[in-house]
């Protein structure tokens, strides 16, 4: 059990563009929570042998884990760090915990810190006020910047902060001036994903009855590469294609997925990853707690990747980070691609490894599936 993630399904609302597995609640069931969390987790580590290596990364994500009371937190991660019999020290683990910004405050700043968190992703999304409230959130540019200095006040060293591009063209929406915003908050990670329209969110709904129009491809494109100029300009490694780190300072947590390691998934929806399976639970709060209250086991359905499957699936993780793959992993398979790609300067080649360039990441999907 080498790498942990726990889903917090708890939100105040649901974004316009978030098809997530959320619970909206006005009063967070937390004790209830915390309850089947540990229940679960003895099913798992009982039953499947998730307790044979020392933990080196454990994630809270949502949902939004920072509506849980600092209380429940830290005895999850005590729960979870204790039962390891060996390995690092706790102040070893990358313990990583998602926040909205209007939940942060000086009491509960100090007392993730006490509690063991070491980095705080930070869900800003946009400076811009307007924008913000089309998005639905509940937090505005003061709440974020307020966030991030009671964050550093109470010791937190690292700091992501999340950014959304490709909105709506109708919007005014400066993404240069959203990114200039966030380097003056000196954060040490960037998370920036690009809007997209996903079926049964708000956003779908306004989009097919022509009330909003999605952002064009080549809007899409020039902020993508925006992006890249102006946080690599600064010093931040474009690591992968959604994720910017100063040196030293990449998340060693989603370094796992990329990399297609174990990992085991607490929560409604969670994913788990061992021996070549991957499993996942329910996603409605109400049906995990009832399955994990009958036995401990809420597994909703799972998959084996074929060798081929499998193979394809590494090329694509790989090529998603600057680190990219070796021409033996590539294969014989994607020659075709591979030369066309080069011709376009797609594809770059270092010794024995091979990546792709910013305009290669933005066809990857058409790449890997040629």
């Amino acid at each position: 059990m080498r790498h942990v993630y726990v889903h917090v399904p708890f939100c105040r609302r649901r974004c316009v563009y978030c098809d997530f597995a959320i619970a909206v609640r006005r009063d967070v069931p937390a004790q209830r929570y915390v309850d089947a969390i540990r229940r679960e987790y003895a099913y798992r580590t009982r039953r499947e042998g998730w307790d044979d290596g020392p933990l080196e990364t454990l994630y809270f994500g949502g949902g939004t884990p920072s509506l849980l009371p600092v209380a429940h937190l830290a005895a999850l991660v005590r729960h979870l760090v204790e039962a390891q019999r060996s390995g690092p020290a706790a102040g070893e683990i990358e313990i990583t915990l998602e926040a909205n910004p209007d939940d942060v405050t000086a009491a509960t700043a100090a007392g993730w810190v006490a509690a063991g968190f070491n980095r705080v992703s930070l869900g800003v999304q946009a400076f811009d006020g307007g924008v913000l409230e089309w998005m639905h959130r509940t937090h505005d540019r003061a709440a974020s910047v307020r966030a991030v200095r009671l964050l550093r006040e109470a010791g937190v060293g690292s700091l992501s902060l999340d950014l959304i591009f490709a909105l709506p063209e109708a919007l005014p929406f400066d993404f240069r001036t959203q990114l200039e915003q966030a380097l003056q908050l000196e954060p040490e990670h960037l998370s920036v994903y690009g809007l997209t329209v996903e079926p049964r969110t708000a956003l779908a709904r306004w989009v097919s009855r022509g009330a909003t129009r999605a952002c064009s491809e080549g809007r899409y494109v020039e902020q993508f590469l925006l992006a890249h100029e102006l946080l690599t300009g600064a010093g931040f490694e474009h690591y992968e294609v959604s994720n910017y780190a100063r040196p030293g300072e990449r998340s060693r947590h989603n370094g796992m997925y990329w990399t297609r390691r174990p990992y085991l998934g607490l929560g409604p929806s969670a994913h788990s990853f061992k021996d070549g399976e991957r499993r996942w639970n329910a996603e409605p709060w109400a049906a995990y707690e009832r399955a994990i209250a009958r036995d401990g086991d809420a597994t909703a359905d799972s998959e084996r990747l074929t060798e081929e499957q499998a193979r394809l699936e590494a090329v694509y993780l790989g090529l998603r980070t600057s680190d990219g793959i070796s021409r033996a992993e590539l294969g014989a398979g994607l020659g075709r691609v591979a030369e066309e790609s080069r011709r376009r300067g797609w594809l770059v080649e270092d010794g024995d490894r091979v990546r792709l360039s910013p305009e290669g990441w933005l066809n990857l999907d058409t790449l890997v599936t040629a």
